[in-house]
């Protein structure tokens, strides 16, 4: 079994040597619904009830770890432990009564600790969940299987930061980095190769971008979501090339017919206009 050297280590019996053995796969992480110590919150898990996690997180940025991280633990249902031997490592954090606060500043840093440590001792890879039995990083209500009756835990907030700052600082800070990359002020990318393998692995979890979005310097695409925009970009100049063929047919049969033209521009015109069009979306497409 394996104890995390950042933690307080406070050993639930008879749970730590009678429940089996896991090969960690996942990371979930919870918020118990109390501003409860480390301390509290074992003495709940002894007293109070037959479920526990892995880990507390309280307020003050203390770490507390009940059950070693290769031991079954029950906060996750169907990610406790799988007929294949794999199971979830689970974190408790400390929240208000109703789960609606994000995790503080020392909470945060913590969750990025554990989330590394994680990772090295146990090859989490570096990715939210894609499903429920994938390999990775992920919160309580991430998926049905991992509840019992369905959860909202821990809460919109934390979704987010776990999205937005969680995660991310678990990959910058995993890549031997202090904090997330952040794009030059000139607004370029400077991507390195280990930066272009992170983006890969977590397409998973990274959004995709909308038609007209500008993306740069937006850290939370993927390549997919990249592919996704490129393709956007090349249908809409397909849509653009289709018309000014049109246009173009169109104006060769007035030339040909003799018949005046009641504009006010020129066939050359028109197509100066056009070509300046299709100009404009394949510079899009190139950005």
């Amino acid at each position: 079994m394996a104890w995390y050297p950042g933690a307080i280590k406070m050993e639930l019996q008879p749970e730590s040597d009678a429940q089996p053995a896991i090969r960690p796969t996942q990371f979930i992480v919870h918020s118990i619904v109390a501003p409860w110590t480390v301390r509290r919150t074992y003495e709940y898990w002894r007293d109070s009830t037959n479920l526990e996690s892995h880990f507390g997180v309280d307020y003050a940025g203390d770490v507390g770890q009940y059950i070693g991280t290769e031991t079954r633990a029950d906060a996750n249902a169907g990610a406790n432990r799988r007929p294949d031997g794999t199971g979830a490592v689970s974190a408790e954090t400390a929240s208000n009564l109703q789960a609606s606060d994000p995790w503080n500043d020392k909470q945060v840093e913590e969750l990025i600790k554990l989330g590394v440590w994680l990772h090295q001792r146990h090859n989490i890879p570096l990715r939210i969940c894609r499903t429920h039995d994938d390999p990775g990083y992920g919160y309580h209500s991430l998926f049905p299987q991992w509840s019992v009756g369905g959860t909202a835990c821990p809460g919109a907030a934390r979704k987010k930061q776990f999205r937005d700052v969680v995660f991310p600082g678990i990959v910058a800070r995993a890549g031997g980095k202090t904090q997330p990359p952040q794009a030059p002020t000139g607004g370029e990318m400077a991507l390195s190769t280990d930066d272009i393998r992170r983006i890969f692995e977590t397409d998973g979890f990274l959004s995709s971008p909308d038609y007209d979005k500008d993306p740069t310097g937006n850290l939370h695409w993927s390549a997919e979501s990249y592919l996704r925009n490129t393709y956007l970009h090349a249908r809409e100049v397909r849509r653009q090339l289709a018309t000014l063929r049109d246009i173009e047919a169109a104006v060769k049969r007035l030339e040909a017919s003799g018949v005046p033209v009641s504009i006010q521009l020129t066939p050359d015109q028109i197509k100066a206009i056009a070509k300046a069009v299709v100009d404009e979306q394949y510079k899009r497409l190139a950005e």
